[in-house]
Parts: C-alpha cells; sequence; structure tokens
C-alpha cells in the first residue's frame, strides 16, 4: 500500500508544482503559499475528522509533538522557499532541485534514524544529483 500512496505522491505533487508555478505568475510567493496553506489546513483537518482521528490527538506524547513542530517549521520553510523560486524560476529546474533533497533524506535516514545505507541508496543518490544538475543548468525555453 505504501507504493501506491507514494507513486500518488508523486502525481499531486507534479501537478502541485505546475500549478503553483502557473499561480505565482502574477502574485507574491508568500501571498500564493498563505493562501494554497489555508487550503492545506481546510483539507487536512476534514480528513482528520472523517476518519475520527481527532481524539487520538490527547494521546500524542511530548517528543512527537516536538518531531511534528519541527517538521511542521520545515515544511512551511521549504514551501516559501520554493514558492520564491518558482516565482523567477522554471518548474522543471526548481522541481529538479527539490527533489534532490531525497540524498539528503537518504543521509539524514542513515544517520539519524539509523536506516541501513546500501550501495544502491548511493548510487541512485549520485544519479539523482547528477540528474538535478543536468536539469537545472540545461538551457530553458520560455518562462
Amino acid at each position: 500500500m505504501w507504493l501506491i500512496y507514494a507513486l500518488l505522491d508523486a502525481l499531486m505533487a507534479a501537478i502541485s508544482i505546475t500549478l503553483t508555478k502557473a499561480g505565482v505568475k502574477n502574485v507574491n510567493p508568500v501571498l500564493a503559499f498563505a493562501l494554497e496553506s489555508v487550503l492545506i489546513l481546510s483539507i487536512s483537518w476534514s480528513a482528520v475528522f472523517f476518519k475520527g482521528g481527532q481524539s487520538e490527538i490527547a494521546k500524542i506524547d511530548k517528543q512527537t509533538w516536538l518531531f511534528l513542530a519541527g517538521a511542521g517549521v520545515a515544511t512551511t520553510l521549504a514551501s516559501l522557499f520554493q514558492f520564491g523560486a518558482l516565482k523567477n524560476g522554471h518548474a522543471g529546474a526548481v522541481s529538479s532541485i527539490d527533489r534532490s533533497s531525497l540524498v539528503l533524506t537518504i543521509l539524514f535516514a542513515t544517520l539519524f534514524l539509523k536506516e541501513k545505507l546500501t550501495w544502491q541508496l548511493v548510487v541512485g543518490g549520485i544519479l539523482i544529483v547528477g540528474g538535478a544538475i543536468l536539469i537545472a543548468t540545461g538551457k530553458q525555453e520560455g518562462k
């Protein structure tokens, strides 16, 4: 089931980048993100209530709250930076650099979550960085 969710995530991320690039064309990127965040908040809480998950809030321990708060701050900053980059950059170039965060995720997961680092992850990471560089530095047509 995780693979289906991951594929849907990739599809929605691609749609999100494309629509965001179109949306920030004539709008301040911070305002665009704030408007989009209202929708994210509304949809997220609707899903919580639809699935009956609101009762689990009281069961969340302090450490988990701290992890989630940190992730929330990082997600917000990442989105603000992404919107700023999309305002002036090409969607493909911005997205390729953004998605190269996978390499940092592999590194952080190895260091902090003690996940196993395999040769496949190392080679894949190198290929991702190489691909991101090729896409980001390639000649872009239009804006």
